[in-house]
């Protein structure tokens, strides 16, 4: 049978090179998506190769029309039709409050986060519905229904927005035969904590989680796998919450 060949944005660390890595061992081939770091990139690739699947990396940032041409062009003529999409990329911007926020800050937020997604999105469209299938599976969170008040609330309202574009393109496409979810992850240890300036805050916070512990970016793997999977073949429109009870 012919592998998945699945294109995850944001590929190159955290979840979404976990998500890589665990789509690899369910056999696809992937296209990795990354915007600065081209090492863990190939690093990546390389652990994809590993467990025996193929794997292209690619340089792009997703609120660039042009870059995400690119990446799926570049997907399709290195492994082959485009089967799936994993919209993982996304940023946060500093944390605090919104009335403090930098305009610019704003503004790289809503365009990596939405119009990114929204770009990805369309383009998986475009290739899938002329071939009556495929699988879209949007990365959200849980802060799209918590708000994250003193934190983002920015992003948090960015990721509301990806769970109405969940919704809405599952009931487009879904005559095609292209399936469209979501997975909202909650607080997970990843590095992008350091990035926004607070390296042991899913440490910190772990006590207001039921659980009592941070996720971990496996976790959300696995439940990205599972909607890719034919197991989910009758999902679709679906926001699956990975957040320990929160």
């Amino acid at each position: 049978m012919t592998r998945p060949v699945t294109v995850v944005t944001g590929g190159s660390r955290g979840i979404g090179a976990a998500t890589c890595l665990r789509l690899a061992r369910d056999g696809h081939d992937v296209a990795v998506g990354f915007v600065r770091d081209r090492a863990a990139a190939e690093e990546v690739a390389g652990g994809v190769r590993e467990a025996g699947g193929r794997c292209v990396t690619v340089r792009v940032d997703t609120s660039v029309e042009a870059d995400v041409e690119g990446l799926f062009a570049t997907a399709e003529r290195e492994l082959g039709a485009v089967t799936g999409l994993v919209n993982n990329a996304g940023v946060t911007g500093p944390l605090g409050r919104l009335a403090d926020a930098d305009t610019a800050d704003l503004r790289r937020v809503v365009d990596v986060n939405l119009l990114g997604t929204l770009l990805c999105a369309r383009r998986a469209a475009q290739l899938m519905t002329p071939r009556g299938k495929g699988v879209i599976v949007n990365v959200s969170s849980a802060a799209a229904t918590l708000g994250s008040p003193e934190d983002y609330v920015h992003y948090a309202a960015t990721k509301a927005a990806v769970d109405a574009l969940t919704l809405g393109l599952s009931k487009e496409l879904g005559p095609h035969g292209v399936r469209v979810n979501a997975v909202a992850p909650g607080l997970i240890d990843t590095e992008m904590h350091a990035a926004m300036g607070d390296p042991d805050r899913a440490q910190r916070a772990a006590g207001a989680i039921p659980l009592r512990r941070p996720g971990q970016a496996e976790e959300i793997a696995a439940a990205v796998a599972w909607l890719m999977s034919p197991d989910a073949s009758y999902t679709t429109g679906a926001v699956l919450r990975v957040a320990g009870g929160r």
